[in-house]
């Protein structure tokens, strides 16, 4: 079944923010453009940005739930990023530069009795994804669908942080594109793993505050996976409205 790109999203700092994208140019061997650029160590963690780290060495939703309410504007030209949330002031600093004042904003969102963060790392090699190859995130607005039905409830897309949501496909049909490859857009991806998840989907986005147990919803069908990850093989543009099929 061919599927349709319903939206595009990316994160430029690890489980800090998120912003909306019309078209974005994949290329082969990496993410989507500065998606997970940066991310938070925390104070037990020795992550620098010169190397892959997994996800427990950075300030995450996982532990503070408080965190998925930020939204995220990165300015590509300026090279400038501008956070928001409920209960702080907007905040534009320059990543580069400046990621001691993105420490300092997010510390107040931190939940008591985690480690504090410490700094902003660059992802010098790779993005900062939580698989350990490159990724792109594709995430089923059905599976989504049927995720609601169970709980009872509307959820925000958001819980998940996937960067292209497909409409269009049956619900869990992502699952049977594992170690296949897909058209999406003119670019050419392959689906390597399903995406396993933790209590950070329990928070909501505008709130900030765990309020819906998608981890039980998950155990109804005997998993705790939500979305695929793939790998770009061949470059291309995708963009709103194009199809994603398996080729």
């Amino acid at each position: 079944m061919t599927g349709q790109i319903a939206s595009i999203w990316r994160h430029p700092i690890k489980s800090l923010g998120r912003e909306a994208l019309a078209r974005v140019a994949l290329e082969p061997g990496q993410g989507l453009p500065w998606d997970r650029a940066w991310a938070v160590a925390h104070e037990a963690s020795k992550a620098d940005g010169s190397a892959w780290a997994p996800c427990q060495n950075f300030t995450r939703v996982a532990q503070s739930p408080k965190l998925m309410a930020v939204t995220a504007v990165f300015d590509d030209a300026a090279g400038t990023i501008t956070l928001s949330h409920p209960d702080r002031p907007d905040l534009t600093a320059r990543p580069e530069t400046e990621g001691a004042r993105i420490v300092d904003w997010l510390a107040p969102l931190v939940a008591e009795g985690r480690a504090a963060p410490a700094r902003l790392v660059r992802a010098e090699t790779r993005a900062m994804t939580d698989s350990d190859f490159p990724s792109v995130t594709l995430c089923n607005l059905s599976s989504h669908r049927a995720v609601e039905d169970r709980i009872g409830q509307k959820l925000s897309i958001h819980r998940w942080r996937g960067n292209l949501w497909l409409d269009g496909l049956a619900p869990w049909e992502e699952f049977d594109w594992i170690g296949r490859e897909l058209r999406v857009g003119t670019a050419r991806l392959r689906v390597v793993e399903r995406t396993d998840r933790c209590r950070a989907t329990t928070a909501n986005p505008e709130t900030g505050e765990s309020d819906a147990d998608t981890l039980g919803a998950l155990d109804h069908w005997g998993h705790r996976d939500f979305s695929v990850r793939a790998e770009v093989l061949e470059p291309g543009e995708i963009a709103l409205g194009d199809g994603a099929a398996r080729i």
